[in-house]
């Protein structure tokens, strides 16, 4: 098995000991993604909506950089610094996704990092390209 960091510039940054995400032969592992504006590293305005889009922006920016689109995850974990914003979060969520949408958890968390209100990670499958 191979693996190999993937990195992009149109994503923020791994603030910490993580990679944005992994690729192996097969599979690409994103690391969880809050909504950074990564031209200017600072979490969005806007609320959990506003956020929600830019997350998934920052994980489509990861998956092409390795190969990927949206269309090739296979299953998301969701994070929400306030689970009563389950509704709103699903109406900008749900459009990004093709038929049939990826597999999902969705959790309530204390808190999450630089006070962001949602973040979501994602695992895909490289197709044979």
């Amino acid at each position: 098995m191979t693996r190999r960091a993937v990195s992009t510039s149109a994503a923020p940054g791994a603030v910490g000991p993580y990679s944005q995400a992994i690729a192996t032969d097969d599979l690409v592992f994103c690391s969880g993604q809050v909504g950074l504006d990564p031209a200017t590293g600072e979490l969005v305005a806007g609320g959990v909506e506003a956020e929600a889009e830019r997350v998934i922006r920052n994980l489509e920016a990861v998956l092409d950089a390795a190969g990927c689109t949206l269309a090739d995850v296979v299953k998301t974990t969701c994070f929400l610094a306030d689970i009563n914003d389950f509704a709103k979060f699903n109406a900008v969520y749900a459009p990004f996704w093709p038929d049939p949408p990826p597999a999902r958890s969705t959790f309530g968390v204390a808190a999450l990092p630089r006070g962001a209100q949602v973040e979501i990670e994602a695992i895909a499958v490289r197709s044979s390209r």
